[in-house]
């Protein structure tokens, strides 16, 4: 005789559990379909608000607005140097960073930790953050985006939490060996810690990506904004012609249109690169948890 193994209480939970991860997925997946769909309809049935979950009237004349303006192309490639160019920089300080942090024969380590963490909830604020990257010449620059922002705290502490978690017998073998410092750090806490490298590369990534507020006040020059400033240009200048918008009937594309092409054609590349990092992801969050 089979035994019942589960309860009718667990029952319920799994079914409970079932559908409330249904409604997230549900809750998380509806913004990208909607975009997708307002991205493919007309200019009239997207201001209109006819748009639920597939595309009204159905035209590729928003992506073709969007694809033949060079200004586009500009910003887009801007964003992929910020993204790479950033995520480089921040990746070179981090990891020896966060390994010099986890050594405990460092002088004054203690203090030190407490000085990253104490910028995670203080910081000197918009104005004089814009004042010293203006006086250290930053200002409009590829390089001053790329470098202001290089470093977060919590991604140091992350990094720093996984390597003290890692056995210190493979840097005892590898110092009998002969290894030094740097040979440690490349030979032997790397290689052990692509879960946790991973997931500091893919927030990285992400933020250099959709950066916004900051490459909107630091960048002046019209050939070096980003693709999220470039998004905020675009709104504006189509929200302001008074002739687009009085003749919005006969236009096969709006301003909801333009900004669902824009949005959409903006988070193909993460959506590339982002499977092929997951499955570090969940394992480089858990073991590089901040710990008490």
């Amino acid at each position: 005789m089979s035994m019942n193994l589960y309860s009718r209480g667990d029952k319920i939970f799994a079914m409970a559990t079932a559908v409330l991860v249904g409604m997230f997925t549900v809750a998380t997946l509806y913004p990208f379909i909607y975009i997708a769909a307002v991205s493919f309809s007309s200019g009239f049935a997207a201001t209109a608000g006819r748009v639920v979950l597939t595309p009204i009237d159905a035209t590729m004349a928003a992506y073709g607005h969007v694809l033949a303006d060079p200004a586009f192309w500009r910003s887009y490639l801007n964003t992929f140097i910020y993204t790479i160019g950033g995520t480089l920089m921040s990746l070179i300080i981090i990891i020896p960073g966060a390994y010099a942090l986890s050594r405990p024969q460092l002088l004054g380590r203690r203090w030190l930790n407490l000085f990253v963490a104490f910028t995670m909830w203080f910081n000197a604020g918009l104005i004089p953050f814009f004042l010293n990257m203006r006086d250290l010449g930053l200002l409009d620059s590829y390089f001053g985006i790329i470098i202001g922002f290089a470093v977060n705290a919590f991604n140091v502490i992350l990094l720093r939490n996984f390597f003290e978690a890692i056995p210190r017998s493979f840097e005892e073998a590898a110092r009998m060996d002969g290894a030094n410092e740097f040979q440690v750090l490349w030979k032997v806490y790397m290689p052990l810690s692509k879960p946790a490298i991973a997931t500091i590369t893919l927030f990285c990534i992400v933020s250099r990506w959709n950066g916004f507020f900051w490459a909107m006040v630091l960048l002046q020059s019209e050939d070096k904004i980003p693709l999220q400033v470039f998004l905020r240009h675009t709104i504006s200048k189509l929200s302001d012609d008074q002739e687009f918008t009085t003749t919005l009937l006969d236009q096969p594309y709006s301003v909801e249109t333009v900004t669902a092409a824009i949005i959409v054609c903006s988070i193909i590349p993460v959506l590339i690169v982002y499977p092929f990092i997951q499955r570090y992801f969940e394992k480089g969050i858990l073991l590089g948890g901040v710990k008490e």
